[in-house]
C-alpha cells in the first residue's frame, strides 16, 4: 500500500494539477493505521499538492483496523466526508482552517484519493509556546461559535473506543519488576506508579464524566504535528477522527501531546497549560459562549483519561534499545523520552486529581477511588 500506481497517479495529477507528476516524496504519517494507504507530496511543474489515499484494503487487524461503521473512531471514509461536505472549513472564520480540497477521487479499486493543498507554513513542531497559546485562543473562538455538529459519519464515543483498544502493557502496572527497569526507575517521578494505577482504576468514571459534559464539534487529533502557521491562520491537518467531543477535549489532547512527542519541554508544561487554558476560555467568551467555565475546566482535566494506557505502554517498551519517533523514520533518546513523558504523566495525574475534586461540586458522582 505504500507503492503508487504510476498510471493512476499520472492520470489524477494531470486532471488536478494540469500535468503529470515530476517528483513524488512520501510524507510522515502513522503507517500502522489501516485507514491510511499513504501520504505523498506531489510536484507537477510549478504546482504542488499533497495526496492522501484512504483505504480499507490494507489488511490491518486489531486496534488500528479500518472500520465501515460511520460512527467508529477509525471509519475509513470519514476524512473524505469531512472535506467534501465542507466541515473541515467551518472554523475558518475564527482563524483555523484545513488545507483546500483540490479533488476527491473515487478510485476503481475502492480507495479514495484526497488531493489537498500543500501548506508551506511553519509546522507546529517548531512553534514557540506563544504560538501554541494563540492557537488555543482560536480553538476557543471556533468551538464556542460553532458548537456541536451532527452528521451520520462523524465519530461518536471517540475517547472511550480509542482508549479502550490500547491495551499493551496494562498487566505491567502492578508488577514490581516492570517499575524497576532502569529507564523507568531512573526517569519516572516518585509516586507515578500509584497515580497511574489509580487513573486506570477510575477509567470508567472519567469516561462517564466526559460523555456527560457540554458537547462540541471536535477534531480529536489536535497536536503540534497536525498544525501549520500560515499567515494569520492556523492550518489544521488530518481530520480522520473528527466528531462529537466534550467542550475542552481538544485542548486536553493538544497540551500533553506537545510534551509527549518532545515538541515542548516538560518543565514548561505547567505554565504553558495555564496560559493556553486561559486563552481558550477567553476565546470561548469572545465567541459569545455563555456556559459554565467550570464544566470546561472539568473537561480539560478529565481528558487525562485519554492517556491512562500510556504508562503501561512505556513499561512494556522500557527494555527496547531503539526508541522510534512518530512514523518510525528516526529515533529519539530513550532517557529523554522517559524523563519527559514521566513528567508529563505526573502533570496529568494532577489534572486527574483536580477532576476528582471538581466533579462532585458540579453534581457528578465521586470517583470510586475518592470514596
Amino acid at each position: 500500500m505504500t507503492d503508487l500506481d504510476i498510471d493512476v497517479l499520472s492520470a489524477e495529477a494531470a486532471e488536478v494539477l494540469g500535468t503529470g507528476p515530476a517528483f513524488v516524496s512520501s510524507l510522515t504519517h502513522n503507517p500502522k493505521n489501516g485507514v491510511t494507504g499513504g501520504v505523498w507530496h506531489i510536484t507537477a511543474g510549478e504546482r504542488e499538492a499533497v495526496l492522501k489515499v484512504l483505504t480499507r484494503r490494507k489488511g490491518v487487524t486489531g486496534h488500528w483496523a479500518a472500520s465501515d461503521d460511520p460512527r467508529h473512531w477509525n471509519h475509513w471514509r470519514r476524512e473524505a466526508e469531512v472535506y467534501a461536505r465542507g466541515l473541515a472549513q467551518v472554523w475558518q472564520p475564527y482563524g483555523i482552517r484545513a488545507p483546500r480540497l483540490l479533488a476527491c477521487v473515487e478510485r476503481a479499486d475502492g480507495d479514495v484519493a484526497l488531493w489537498l493543498e500543500s501548506v508551506r507554513g511553519r509546522p507546529g513542531q517548531r512553534w514557540p509556546v506563544q504560538t501554541h497559546v494563540r492557537h488555543a485562543h482560536r480553538m476557543g473562538l471556533a468551538q464556542g461559535a460553532v458548537g456541536a455538529l451532527d452528521e451520520p459519519w462523524l465519530s461518536r464515543r471517540f475517547l472511550r473506543d480509542y482508549t479502550g483498544g490500547q491495551s499493551t502493557g496494562q498487566e505491567l502496572l502492578d508488577e514490581d519488576a516492570a517499575w524497576r527497569q532502569p529507564l523507568v526507575r531512573d526517569h519516572f517521578p516518585a509516586g507515578l506508579r500509584q497515580d497511574m494505577v489509580r487513573l486506570r482504576h477510575d477509567r470508567e468514571w472519567f469516561l462517564d464524566v466526559m460523555e456527560s459534559l457540554p458537547r462540541a464539534f471536535c477534531h480529536l487529533d489536535q497536536w503540534p504535528a497536525n498544525v501549520r502557521a500560515d499567515g494569520r491562520d492556523t492550518v489544521l491537518l488530518d481530520w480522520a477522527f473528527a466528531g462529537d467531543g466534550a467542550l475542552g477535549e481538544d485542548l486536553g489532547n493538544y497540551l500533553p501531546d506537545s510534551v509527549f512527542d518532545l515538541f515542548v519541554p516538560a518543565a514548561r508544561l505547567p505554565a504553558y497549560a495555564a496560559a493556553a487554558y486561559e486563552a481558550y476560555v477567553d476565546g470561548l467568551r469572545k465567541s459569545g459562549w455563555q456556559g459554565d467555565e467550570q464544566l470546561v475546566r472539568l473537561a480539560v482535566c478529565a481528558s487525562a483519561v485519554k492517556y491512562d494506557w500510556l504508562a503501561g505502554l512505556m513499561l512494556a517498551r522500557a527494555g527496547e534499545e531503539k526508541q522510534s519517533d512518530y512514523g518510525g523514520v528516526g529515533t529519539v533518546s530513550p532517557e529523554r523520552r522517559y524523563r519527559e513523558r514521566g513528567l508529563a504523566l505526573a502533570f496529568l495525574a494532577g489534572w486527574a486529581a483536580e477532576a476528582r475534586a471538581l466533579a462532585p461540586r458540579l453534581g457528578f458522582p465521586e470517583a470510586p477511588s475518592g470514596r
